[in-house]
């Protein structure tokens, strides 16, 4: 990977693990709602210009409808579940678990696109769901350091599980792309499906928007989030992809836990567990062996 291009890599993996703070701060006045509503809506206005290029705004017109649907799946939906989750656990285990992305896809893409994976991704499918149980065993221990708030348990596991939830609906929109939107202009799907989530948290952005004045924080929060981690980083993704290929691409997964780990650290004074980094360790080499990133030579000859 040339300086340029690691460049990118990198400050793409800062931008998203940003958003998890950015989020934060956000709902924090905004609620969650109203905080993913206003992301996507920003972010659909910030890239409506790339429909200028040539071939954006055709292929978008020709497949309106499924891209349209893929950003609530891809968007709208999993912004507000996490904009709910960071409410109740903190930034940093919420960026653990949306480091299974990439099994979630895995799992989805082997249902319903019949992708049976081989045998190293086999056994990365397990090891990274193990992970996930090992973090939701040990939630009695977030409980008392870990947890923004200072929840209760039951609390605790319904933010675990919205952002696991987040991460199922990542999945589903992945395998609906590759059915679906196949040879589309990138661009025209980024912007499409922002305007597409945009238009589907509308009325409860508007129903639930709070009452009393937002500060200034809380705005700036939803501008950075909306702007940096959302529209550039999609262009950046994009970017990444067509220069690197999907397969690199999808390592910045790894490297978003720990930039959001260390933002929570500093900003929000989040207290990082042994717990959490041990179990983040086994989610990140489950996802290197699902998706196909490391192989065990033994292992696939094996099957």
């Amino acid at each position: 990977m040339n300086p340029v291009l690691a460049l990118e890599f990198l400050s793409l993996a800062a931008l998203w693990g940003a958003s998890f703070l950015f989020m934060r701060l956000g709902a924090a006045e905004l609620g969650a709602l109203p905080t993913a509503g206003m992301r996507v809506a920003l972010a659909a206005l910030f890239l409506l210009p790339v429909f200028l290029i040539k071939g954006v705004w055709a292929d978008f017109r020709a497949r309106a409808k499924p891209i349209l649907l893929v950003g609530l799946l891809n968007s709208g939906i999993p912004f507000a579940l996490f904009a709910y989750a960071v409410l109740h656990i903190t930034t940093g285990l919420s960026s653990i678990l949306n480091a299974t992305v990439p099994l979630s896809g895995a799992l989805v893409a082997w249902l319903w696109l019949k992708d049976r994976p081989g045998g190293s991704r086999m056994l990365g499918l397990a090891i990274g769901f193990a992970g996930v149980t090992l973090l939701v065993i040990g939630k009695s221990g977030f409980s008392a350091t870990g947890v923004a708030g200072a929840g209760s348990s039951g609390t605790t596991l319904v933010a675990m599980g919205a952002c696991l939830l987040a991460t199922l609906c990542y999945g589903i929109a992945a395998s609906f792309t590759k059915r679906y939107l196949t040879g589309a202009h990138p661009l025209a799907t980024a912007t499409g499906s922002q305007i597409g989530a945009a238009l589907g948290l509308a009325i409860p952005t508007i129903w639930l928007w709070p009452s009393q004045p937002v500060s200034a924080t809380a705005w700036g929060a939803i501008a950075a989030v909306a702007l940096l981690c959302t529209a550039i980083a999609y262009i950046l993704f994009f970017h990444i992809i067509e220069k690197a290929g999907p397969s690199r691409a999808l390592t910045v997964t790894f490297l978003v836990p720990v930039f959001a780990l260390v933002y929570g650290a500093v900003f929000l004074n989040e207290i990082i567990t042994p717990w959490m980094i041990g179990c983040g360790v086994v989610i990140v080499c489950g996802t290197a062996l699902s998706t196909g990133l490391v192989r065990l030579g033994w292992l696939e000859r094996a099957t």
